[in-house]
């Protein structure tokens, strides 16, 4: 039995930029085993997979190695993809049931606007291993729930950051966000993410990542609503707005392909 699915562009109005994702729609369930052997085949940082349900659609995303909590960009993908589809109406808010509770999507003229909770950091002390694999010192150092972030001193070290990726893999967290106020005109702040231990060294755009920067580039620069870039080779623009504790994460979608997986 052949499963539709279709690659999707998130984070970016243009093909082959933002952050890419598989998604696979599901009319019957299947094991996790298989879901992560079209992850590996894939070889993408996510792999989306849905299938309808009374209130919604459940949605499961992985890695080529692992299942994870959270991702943005297969969100906004899987949204889009429902609705260009016709599988959801396009006036209809996208609900779906994850591993981190109910997270919608709705859509705001181009732009899909993901509901999602934040995530914010506290201050901790570097883990060891973390400067000699950054190469940097760090202004301040936080942890989240999944991540380690990082405040370096502008925009320029954050671009010309060159990791040690088998150093970074090493430190237990799911990986490493490094961030500084942004130099670029009209964009708030900047960042970069790394997470070779989930088979990513670096992630062209990563939305689940902004549920820890909004609020804490919220807090210093004393703005709720934000503009952020993530400054990969491929690169993504992400409109942001503090709800409470919940962070608005906007970005725009474009299809590359669609096929059929037929094993």
């Amino acid at each position: 039995m052949s499963v539709p699915i279709v690659h999707v562009d998130a984070f970016t109005s243009e093909p082959f930029a933002g952050n890419p994702a598989a998604v696979c729609y599901l009319d019957d369930p299947r094991d996790a085993a298989w879901m992560q052997q079209v992850a590996r085949e894939m070889n993408l940082s996510e792999t989306a997979f849905l299938r309808a349900r009374g209130d919604g659609f459940d949605l499961r995303w992985f890695t080529p190695t692992v299942e994870v909590d959270l991702c943005g960009h297969a969100t906004v993908a899987s949204a889009h993809a429902l609705w260009e589809s016709g599988r959801l109406a396009p006036t209809e808010t996208a609900r779906f049931h994850t591993r981190s509770g109910l997270l919608t999507a709705a859509r705001l003229g181009d732009w899909i606007e993901l509901d999602f909770p934040a995530t914010p950091d506290e201050a901790v002390a570097a883990p060891p291993g973390l400067v000699e694999a950054l190469g940097l010192s760090p202004l301040y150092v936080g942890k989240s729930r999944f991540d380690y972030l990082v405040e370096v001193e502008n925009e320029q070290a954050v671009r010309g950051l060159r990791p040690d990726f088998g150093r970074l893999g090493a430190i237990k967290a799911r990986g490493v966000i490094v961030t500084s106020v942004a130099s670029t005109a009209g964009v708030d702040f900047v960042s970069r993410y790394f997470a070779p231990a989930f088979g990513i060294d670096e992630d062209p755009v990563t939305g689940s990542t902004h549920c820890c920067l909004a609020p804490f580039w919220s807090r210093r620069l004393e703005k709720r609503e934000l503009l952020a870039r993530q400054l990969s080779p491929r690169g993504g623009l992400l409109k942001l707005r503090l709800d409470g504790d919940r962070v608005r994460i906007a970005g725009q979608a474009v299809t590359v392909w669609r096929g059929e997986l037929l094993a």
